[in-house]
């Protein structure tokens, strides 16, 4: 693997700071608005895999936040080793004795760790006291030797949950920084999501397990997901027993497995408890691993390379899925939104209908009409003396009182049909959200029925309407001296007629109904014929059921709102899948060429290495022998990776040599 130097960092003058004359990383920037735009995506419609799109939006924006964007801010700061496995496998002793003193809550009950604690040399408190690492989480200092546990050694509460508890320690090498993390596999889910955040957070995962928990499924989905990720990972299998190396075996069969050959597979043996802590030839593996690691600046910057690396890629592809989830958004609102047009679209063909096909022409409209027009005497006359047609009707409306009564029903026949046809919209939109998984949710508070106040809305646009044909009327006969006498006298008659002739169609009748209302409309149209003239009836006709149309298609356009205002408040998929898509893209080139430039080796410059020795550091009896897969020589305390060198290892100018603390035996809670 190719390591180098991380852009042009320059001289830090406060943690995740440049210099003034220094720049960012050229990855910042587009990592940056990567991070903006995946947090303000909105995943709002329950779609299927909706729950691993969140956890996936969530998941990026956390690696932005608590890793990559730090790290690549502060390429100078502490590699950060987060200590975290199984439940109860020994993580804050192992914690505890590699730095000589119970900084860590171990105990029986679980779960233990209820606030993550940080271990970190004085000089370095500058680097994590600050929001740059774990923003989320609030910070408390606590002195190296503040007990954590009481005497009994049930663990006392060292920390609120939200708070990163900071501990000095001289004995930690330089260039490291110790995060004790919550069990993978807690019962409880805050401190598991906790226990992934923190493990996103790392430059190096040190996992702790045991001869009793190393196959747990919980765990090795994070690991798992880890080696998919590259992060740099240490495997410790704690309180192994000598007398059964089939243990550490299967275990580096399980690493193999799960994409980890690569990495090291640390072996601490089952020993006695000395005040709390492990005899030091027990921790002798790990802290020989850790306090090398310290030493060798170049070993640090090319395991932190590695890891954010492997990060930068992890995120490159999360956010593609992330398109994709915007995708699924966006194209379920569109099918919720076509199911609404649908809906009202059939809504308006059933009034089109409805005031076409004659069905209007019934009941007390045709009775009032029938009030209006008498016994028909007037009409015969009007068909033998055509001459004398406007006269005629001027007499004929003088006397007729009645066109009010005909106006009313037809209002109320009208209102009708809207308001069916409108429930039966709202009916039928609620049943197609509700089969769909991504509009289930979505209905309720009486949307699937007509809104409140309709009753009253269509009866201003029936008026509206009314009102439209009579300026109609009105309109036409301005200018003309006959027209205009016989409006003076019935302008309501004269609309009501082109009311009638608009619904005159007898498609939707049958038997004597269909002779009745031919008998209306003829009734209606000589009127309007004698008054206008054929050419100007049939565009006056026109016009009036355009505006119907128009009126009716107003009425259901403000229903099928009341659904697409929902879905255009939820903003589903947005800000889309093309904006995602081209930052993944930015990101992907940029990290490319930024590494196409990087130097050959150092991707830190952390400059000196001079620090601590963790406990247990030399104390084992060193052995050399050349690399094994995991699981290989069982034997061994120390296991490494066999394929591609574990960066987690020291290496000498003769090649690959395994440095090891000699086989004890280890034990302790944590």
């Amino acid at each position: 693997m190719k390591v180098g130097h991380l852009g042009q960092t320059g001289a830090m003058t406060e943690p995740g700071r440049a210099d003034a004359g220094a720049r960012e990383p050229t990855l910042v920037g587009p990592l940056v608005a990567l991070r903006e735009t995946a947090a303000r995506l909105r995943l709002p419609l329950g779609v299927p895999g909706l729950a691993d799109d969140v956890a996936a939006r969530d998941g990026v924006v956390a690696q932005l936040d608590d890793y990559l964007l730090p790290r690549l801010r502060a390429a100078r700061a502490p590699l950060l080793v987060v200590v975290g496995g199984s439940t109860g496998a020994g993580k804050s002793t192992l914690l505890n004795s590699l730095l000589g003193a119970r900084v860590s809550a171990a105990g029986v009950l679980r779960p233990t760790t209820r606030a993550p604690l940080l271990v970190h040399r004085p000089e370095d408190e500058r680097w994590f006291a600050d929001d740059r690492v774990l923003g989320s989480l609030s910070r408390r200092r606590r002195a190296p030797r503040e007990a954590p546990a009481n005497a009994s050694g049930v663990a006392a509460p060292r920390g609120e949950s939200g708070e990163l508890v900071l501990v000095a320690s001289d004995l930690l090498p330089a260039g490291l920084a110790l995060l004790d993390a919550p069990d993978l596999d807690s019962v409880s889910t805050e401190n598991r999501a906790l226990a992934a955040q923190l493990f996103a957070a790392a430059d190096l995962w040190l996992f702790v397990t045991t001869a009793s928990r190393y196959a747990d499924a919980v765990p090795w989905d994070a690991l798992a997901g880890a080696a998919a990720r590259h992060a740099q990972v240490a495997v410790v299998l704690d309180r192994a027993d000598p007398a059964v190396p089939e243990v550490a075996a299967d275990l580096g069969r399980l690493m193999r497995e799960h994409g980890l050959e690569a990495s090291d597979l640390l072996v601490v043996p089952e020993d006695a408890l000395v005040d709390g802590l492990l005899p030091e030839r027990a921790v002798a593996p790990v802290a020989d691993r850790l306090t090398a690691l310290g030493a060798d600046p170049a070993r640090r910057g090319a395991v932190a390379a590695a890891t954010r690396d492997g990060a930068v890629d992890d995120v490159v592809v999360r956010t593609r899925r992330l398109a994709a989830a915007a995708r699924r958004q966006q194209d379920a609102a569109h099918r919720l939104r076509e199911a609404v047009h649908v809906a009202h679209d059939e809504a308006r063909d059933r009034i089109g209908a409805a005031t076409r096909d004659g069905s209007m022409l019934r009941g007390e409209v045709l009775a009032r009409w029938q009030d209006f027009v008498g016994t028909g005497e007037f009409f015969r006359a009007l068909e033998r003396r055509v001459g004398r047609a406007r006269d005629r009707v001027v007499a004929f409306l003088r006397g007729r009182p009645r066109a009010p009564e005909v106006e009313e029903a037809i209002a109320h026949g009208l209102a009708a049909v809207l308001l069916d046809a409108a429930d039966a919209a709202a009916e039928r939109t609620g049943t197609a959200w509700l089969a769909d998984p991504a509009g289930r949710e979505l209905v309720g508070a009486g949307l699937d029925r007509a809104a409140p106040g309709l009753a009253d809305e269509v009866a201003t646009t029936v008026r509206e309407w009314q009102g439209d044909v009579l300026g109609l009327v009105r309109e036409q006969g301005q200018g003309r001296r006959g027209v205009a006498r016989a409006l003076s006298f019935g302008l309501n008659g004269v609309g009501v007629s082109l009311m009638v002739v608009v619904f005159a169609s007898t498609g939707g009748l049958t038997g004597a109904e269909v002779g009745i209302a031919g008998g209306t409309a003829l009734a209606a149209q000589k009127v309007l014929e004698a008054v206008f003239g054929d050419d100007a009836v049939r565009r006056l006709t026109r016009v009036a059921h355009e505006r119907l149309d128009a009126r009716a298609g107003e009425v259901l356009d403000r229903q099928a709102r009341r659904w697409t205002d929902v879905l255009d408040e939820l903003g589903a998929g947005a800000p889309g899948p093309g904006a995602l898509g081209a930052l993944a893209d930015a990101v992907e080139q940029v990290a490319l060429a930024e590494r196409a430039e990087r130097p050959a080796a150092g991707a830190l410059d952390p400059g000196a290495a001079d620090g601590g020795r963790l406990r247990g550091a030399g104390a084992g009896a060193v052995s050399a022998a050349p690399s094994t897969g995991p699981g290989d020589g069982a034997q061994d305390a120390v296991v490494p990776g066999p394929r591609r060198r574990g960066l987690f290892r020291r290496r000498h100018a003769a090649g690959d040599v395994d440095t090891a603390g000699s086989a004890g035996t280890a034990g302790g809670e944590g």
